[in-house]
């Protein structure tokens, strides 16, 4: 199967050549890129990437931006961040992939890479987002910080070899500023939900649909507790302490993540009952 790449940047000079050079295969690569100061552009440039621009807002409409504007020329796009790399095993079962008829996108595997390793259980393997659909059906919806997407789960089958992802590469302070903002959308959400009572995008019984619905459920935890709970979930009951130091430390960050969401969503609903921080 021949397929298009979407690729979002921002800022992604020092990953681009690790993540272009993984998709020499591809002869249709777009990015949406949000504005880049360095040198991402030129990169793009120079690999023949063709090159959207857009002001960010949120990833949905990132991507649904480059499926409607930037004219993908397969019927099938494969959605990437340059901090994402596909190896030659993904290549082949792509290439092999033969989607049936009623199947408008999949869900891919992703392998978390941390201190140059595989971060297998700590990196909760395997966790799952669709990343590759049909250019004309597949559209996103924004949700917290992330995008999901928006197609019956009936519609959507799963592609089970993994892409790699660096999403360490531009260093740890740079994943905490990133992740102070992503708390701020996910207490916003845990907020919205609890006030609306629509739980619909929990919907499905598919290894996504879990994960969502467990992600759900943990937000009824006294906000206090959640924080100890997911370092207590990842390093012990996943067996985090078997990727060694990296899972250590990837752990107490995901529960300092944790902690973030969950103060930040104890001020909006104090906030919201009209008492002042």
């Amino acid at each position: 199967m021949e397929v298009s790449v979407l690729l979002l940047t921002y800022n992604e000079a020092s990953n681009l050549p690790r993540c272009l050079e993984a998709l020499g295969w591809c002869d249709d690569i777009i990015t949406v890129d949000s504005g880049s100061t360095d040198s991402t552009v030129e990169i793009c440039e120079a690999k023949g990437v063709r090159i959207l621009t857009r002001k960010f807002d949120n990833f949905a409409n990132q991507r649904n931006y480059g499926l409607t504007e930037g004219h993908p020329k397969h019927q099938w796009v494969l959605h990437l961040d340059a901090d994402e790399v596909v190896t030659s095993g993904f290549v082949e079962a792509l290439q092999a992939l033969l989607p049936p008829a009623g199947i408008d996108a999949y869900n891919v595997p992703s392998k978390t890479i941390f201190f140059g390793k595989w971060l297998r259980h700590a990196g909760m393997w395997p966790t799952y987002q669709v990343r590759l659909g049909d250019r004309d059906r597949l559209r996103f919806i924004q949700v917290g910080h992330g995008q999901r997407e928006d197609l019956p789960p009936s519609r959507v089958a799963t592609f089970e070899e993994p892409y790699l992802h660096y999403s360490f590469s531009h260093g740890l302070q740079r994943w905490l500023e990133k992740h102070v903002r992503y708390a701020e959308d996910e207490a916003g959400l845990i907020i919205q939900t609890r006030k609306s009572g629509n739980i619909d995008y929990l919907s499905g019984e598919n290894t996504t649909s879990k994960r969502r619905k467990s992600k759900y459920i943990s937000t009824k935890i006294p906000f206090f507790v959640r924080p100890v709970a997911r370092f207590f979930y990842i390093y012990f009951i996943r067996q985090g302490f078997r990727d060694g130091k990296s899972g250590f430390v990837y752990a107490f960050m995901l529960s300092v993540y944790e902690g973030m969401m969950a103060i930040l969503a104890y001020e909006k609903s104090r906030v919201d009952q009209g008492d002042r921080v």
